[in-house]
């Protein structure tokens, strides 16, 4: 691994305090970043977010994600778990810990439902998963996102807890702004990726693209997700600090989230013979949210002082360090898999 990598959480800590450090000391700067907007998101949050994923999305072998969507115990578990039970854990979750703060509840059952198109591949690609995997995963997520996502809301805040005799919360969300998230955050960093391999092979072939071309674009995946949360902890540097209470009553529930899905996931892919690789892929894709989209789509329907804006917000606060911590330990397990099978998967750094 490279220094880069080797002290990965070391460089995120920093980060995070470097951001809280320019937030508090630069008056003005949180507004500053979030009066350009894409998507819902500050304009330089999603250029570090691009900068982030396009990397790790040129190094996938486009002509063998067929094989991926050929493995129908991958595909099948990965839509239970991402689609059915994670969002019903994270609504179970929510109101077991939060029953009294409603507009804290929904948001968190906003993020729930907003699986994970981006940072999630930084999180496999640094545990040795298998890109393809990954890169089909995701896309898939992006097309039930933009079929599923108003439905399941409307379920889990007004239909299920209509059932069970729990107040309900009425929330409109906008099609279009959940399909310009999954085009932004997805198809700008997946159509340069694809040009990226595809070009690059047919100019120089494919052994001069992996072992010259990727090890030189290979940084920036990293530096991107370190710019991100910079400016993650900076836009919010101020009401981590001043509403504390409010927050760790909110990372309690998504610390118990990341870590359960995941550890579950791990698991169910072991469980099946699945391999390390995609065992960690499903995993990841598990327990990752769209924080882009859970936070646009909580600012666009209840505003960008909401409670529901503020724990979209603090999602990604939480699941950045847990989910560093879980590529420590999806790496500590690769012992548990058959030497065999993780070989037979797809090509890895680890």
């Amino acid at each position: 691994m490279s220094t880069l990598d080797r002290y990965l959480a070391v460089w995120i800590l920093a980060a995070m305090v470097l951001g809280l450090a320019l937030g508090r000391v630069i008056p003005g700067l949180g507004e500053a970043l979030d009066s350009l907007q894409v998507a819902g998101v500050s304009l330089p949050i999603a250029i570090g977010l691009l900068v982030m994923m396009y990397p790790v999305l040129a190094k996938v072998r486009y002509d063998q994600t067929h094989r991926v969507i050929g493995d129908k115990k991958l595909m099948i578990t990965s839509l239970l778990i991402n689609w059915i039970l994670a969002p019903a854990f994270m609504f179970v979750l929510a109101w077991v810990f939060l029953p009294d703060l409603p507009e804290y509840r929904t948001g968190l059952i906003i993020v729930g439902l907003a699986r994970c198109i981006a940072m999630v591949l930084i999180w496999n690609d640094l545990a040795c998963g298998d890109s393809e995997a990954a890169a089909v995963l995701v896309a898939i997520n992006s097309v039930f996102q933009v079929f599923a996502f108003g439905v399941l809301g409307w379920f889990y805040l007004q239909v299920l807890p209509g059932w069970l005799g729990l107040e309900t919360t009425s929330a409109q969300f906008s099609v279009w702004a959940i399909t310009l998230s999954v085009l932004v955050f997805l198809g700008i960093p997946l159509l340069a990726g694809f040009l990226t391999r595809t070009l690059g092979e047919r100019a120089k072939g494919r052994e001069w693209y992996e072992s010259r071309f990727l090890p030189k674009i290979g940084p920036l995946a990293l530096y991107g997700l370190l710019f991100t949360i910079v400016l993650l902890f900076a836009l919010q540097g101020d009401t981590i600090i001043s509403r504390p209470w409010d927050v760790a009553r909110m990372a309690v529930p998504l610390l118990t989230y990341f870590v359960v899905v995941f550890g579950a996931s791990m698991l169910v892919g072991w469980a099946l013979k699945l391999g390390y690789a995609r065992t960690t892929t499903l995993s990841f894709t598990a327990a990752g949210n769209n924080f882009e989209l859970a936070i646009a789509v909580a600012i666009a329907t209840f505003g960008v002082t909401s409670g529901q804006a503020l724990a979209g917000v603090v999602g990604p606060l939480i699941e950045v360090p847990i989910l560093v911590a879980l590529v420590y330990v999806a790496l500590w397990s690769r012992k548990f898999f058959p030497t065999q099978v993780l070989a037979n998967s797809a090509p890895s750094k680890g």
